[in-house]
């Protein structure tokens, strides 16, 4: 058979008729010969001779009478005109209709008692053979359709289309209506049996799905583009979406019953692929959001609860895999993964508290144990939710909430009373890592660690109290040249100033600044005294340091040894004739030197601090004193002077009758000359404890002032800008501005208010109103 053939020829034969008017009768019986070749004899092929003489036929009767044919001038659109063109057009498109229907009602008695799998088999063999001889003869017909059929729709009538719609809407009127529930039925009961496991023949199922798409026809305009699936829809898939409803509710309640939840979840997965494969194997791709909206309504909303709770036990045995596979199928639920993301939250907040607590005392007083404990909770849980939640964001905020309530209120903040605890130990961390010591890491490795501590640095809500002990330490390794690396040091104050701005390193840039100045100023002293040919006894080096910038208290008082007294005074007629109007404190509670013996069997190198060396160099003129004669001759506070007693006590330099743990004024201290050691150089110079329980009240007390001048400056910027504010939305503007540095406590607050309100920044308009004095 010729395939659908040209529509635009004109054939040579239209001559062949000359001028004469053809009637319909004449050309009729070989075009219906020809159509009965085209429906019935299928399997012969029809010659491109014969496939021209069938379509001259169709152009030469109707170009015929439109020549001559009386056209009526009034054309009623309640019924076809009495003649001319339009007549014989619809007198022609009459008899095609007419023999397409007869053609359709003898099909369908060899049908209409078909099931299952054999009603299948007919309907989709004819339909794909009815479709095929419905395009050869549109091509036949495709004068009638440019002209008649054209002109008719374009006058707005209806029921009129061009031939292969035509040859649609007869299948659909003659062949699909009385067999559509049977050919449904047999097609859903062929996608059953696939879902039990059988296989089945899929081109049935597409030929059918294939008519149901094509006989949907827009019956306001048969020439527009684009489907129209109401057929397919109604016919098929409003039955398919209910018996999927029906098959996987059964299923699943079933399946869930007798298997452990991972098991079902395995299976919900393979479901929702199978149905996703089904669609696009032989339905049409509008049925796959549907039908995955029904099979997860069945398969996972349904059951949501038992997967939050199965959710649990997961997260108990450490199951990434299953707990990866719920999140993608909850995730198809709207709204559905909120449950998960708050048991999330909850778990890790108490798995942070639980590994706290097991370190106990441990934990409080090594910041290496606490730090470490809190990175090995967060690193497993962040792998968890990059890896099995693909970083969601619902699920790396419930992290960083868990992560931010366990890391500021633990076992250790507790004991300690104060949320400070935390930053306290991540600085002392950090002063560990950054330190020399035979333990510090590769700086490849120490980057690392560093960006771990900017892990925990993140969650910490005390960012002020960090800052003040990190200084402190970071101060004490830059005077006492303890740093490990300077590009390590440089890297942290970078990783700090990123998280936090640049206010908040900008002391500790300065501290790096003013060692870099005090080795150029150290170097212009040493010129200076070759200079002026007086050079000191003694190697003397000094580090100035700018007041604002350095967190270090003033010294105690203290009797400057006369062995250093010339150093001292050389030193400041020095640094006054360079900065006029500049004044030096001198701080001998950090200060250190290195003392010589001679009075040992061996010759030793005691590296002390200034109190320890003023200490010693007493026993250049006696051989023992009592606490008390020590007292007065260095000045230092009895106290202090206790504790450094009971360092050189300790270290064997000076022995005692009385126990270094009671020393009182009146204990004699004396020298003990049989002092050995095996190194010949020895490192005495260790830190205090009352110097350090000081130091450590003393930054406290400053971050609580520090605090205070902070939240005003945040209440004056707030109503300079706002001029009248309430009280509620003052203190959330407060807390709000503050929040990344320190969360501020609301009495404290209050506090900065009234202190505001004296000073006449603000003041009261009303019950709980302010308003800004300029």
């Amino acid at each position: 058979m010729a395939s659908p053939g040209p529509s635009g020829v004109t054939p040579k034969s239209q001559s062949t008729h000359g001028l004469k008017q053809i009637d319909l009768d004449q050309i009729w019986g070989d075009l219906k010969d020809g159509m009965e070749q085209v429906y019935l004899n299928k399997n012969t092929d029809m010659s491109k001779s014969r496939y021209m003489e069938l379509y001259t036929h169709v152009y030469n009767y109707c170009t015929s009478v439109h020549h001559y044919g009386s056209r009526s001038s009034s054309k009623s659109k309640k019924g076809p005109p009495l003649g001319g063109a339009q007549f014989v057009g619809h007198e022609l498109y009459k008899r095609l209709k007419e023999f397409l229907k007869c053609y359709l009602i003898i099909l369908l008695k060899d049908g209409i008692d078909l099931m299952d799998e054999d009603v299948l088999r007919f309907y989709t063999k004819q339909w794909e053979e009815y479709q095929f001889s419905s395009k050869v003869l549109n091509g036949i017909c495709s004068y009638l359709n440019r002209h008649w059929v054209k002109r008719e729709c374009d006058e707005g009538r209806k029921g009129i289309y061009e031939i292969y719609q035509l040859a649609l809407v007869s299948w659909r009127d003659f062949l699909f209506r009385p067999l559509h529930k049977q050919v449904t039925s047999a097609v859903l009961k062929l996608i059953e049996k696939e879902r039990n496991g059988e296989t089945i023949n899929t081109r049935l199922v597409s030929g059918v799905m294939n008519c149901y798409v094509e006989l949907g026809l827009n019956e306001d305009d048969p020439s527009a583009k684009g489907q129209n699936l109401s057929v397919y829809k109604e016919a098929f898939e409003n039955t398919f979406l209910s018996d999927t409803e029906r098959f996987y509710t059964t299923e699943s309640t079933d399946f869930i019953r007798e298997n452990p939840v991972t098991e079902y979840m395995k299976k919900a997965e393979l479901r929702l692929k199978e149905e996703k494969k089904r669609v696009q194997l032989y339905l049409h791709e509008t049925t796959l959001e549907i039908v995955a909206r029904t099979c997860e309504k069945v398969l996972i909303q349904k059951h949501l609860e038992i997967f939050h709770s199965e959710f649990q036990n997961l997260l108990n045995d450490d199951k990434n895999e299953d707990l990866g596979r719920m999140f993608q199928l909850v995730s198809r639920i709207f709204d559905g993964l909120g449950e998960l993301r708050t048991r999330l939250e909850s778990h890790i907040h108490n798995q942070g508290l639980s590994a706290i607590e097991k370190c106990g005392e441990s934990a409080s007083n090594d910041p290496k144990v606490y730090v470490n404990t809190i990175l090995d909770v967060h690193r497993k849980y962040n792998a968890l939710v990059m890896t099995a939640f693909k970083n969601d964001a619902g699920f790396v905020a419930a992290l960083d909430k868990a992560c931010g309530k366990f890391i500021n209120n633990n076992a250790v903040t507790k004991a300690a009373n104060s949320s400070s605890k935390s930053p306290e130990l991540l600085a002392k961390y950090c002063d560990l890592l950054l330190k020399k010591s035979s333990k510090n890491p590769e700086e490849s490795e120490l980057e690392d660690t560093l960006n771990q501590v900017m892990v925990v640095f993140k969650y910490i809500e005390d960012k002020d109290v960090f800052q003040k002990f990190y200084s402190k330490m970071l101060a004490k390794r830059l005077v006492q040249h303890m740093s490990a690396s300077d590009d390590a040091e440089a890297s942290m104050i970078s990783k700090l100033k990123q998280a936090c701005g640049f206010e908040y390193t900008s002391k500790l840039q300065r501290m790096f600044q003013d060692i870099g100045v005090s080795k150029d100023l150290n170097e212009q002293f040493r010129k200076h005294l070759t200079n002026s040919q007086e050079p000191l006894d003694l190697d003397f080096s000094i580090q100035v340091l700018s007041s604002g910038s350095w967190p270090f208290q003033q010294s105690f008082a203290f009797a400057l040894p006369q062995e250093l007294e010339h150093s001292v005074q050389r030193f400041t007629m020095f640094y006054s004739s360079q900065h006029s109007g500049r004044k030096l404190h001198w701080l001998y509670n950090m200060s250190k030197g290195e003392l010589v013996t001679n009075c040992f069997k061996n010759r030793y190198s005691l590296q002390t601090s200034t109190f320890q060396m003023a200490v010693l160099l007493q026993y250049n003129t006696g051989d023992s004193f009592t606490v008390q004669q020590l007292q007065e001759s260095t000045q230092i506070k009895l106290d202090v002077l206790i504790q450094v007693l009971q360092i050189l006590l300790k270290s064997k330099l000076l022995t005692s009758e009385d126990d270094e743990s009671d020393l009182q004024p009146s204990s004699i201290v004396m020298l003990y000359f049989a002092y050995k050691n095996k190194k010949l150089r020895v490192n005495i110079n260790v830190p205090m404890k009352a110097e350090m329980k000081i130091e450590h009240e003393a930054t406290h007390k400053h971050i609580e002032e520090d605090r205070k001048l902070l939240i005003q400056a945040a209440i004056v910027r707030i109503m300079k800008m706002r001029k009248i504010l309430k009280h509620q939305q003052l203190l959330a503007e407060v807390l709000n501005q503050l929040s990344s540095r320190f969360r501020p406590r609301v009495p404290v607050v209050k506090k900065c208010v009234d202190i505001l309100i004296e000073k006449e920044y603000l003041e009261r308009t009303g019950k709980d109103t302010y308003s800004y004095l300029a």
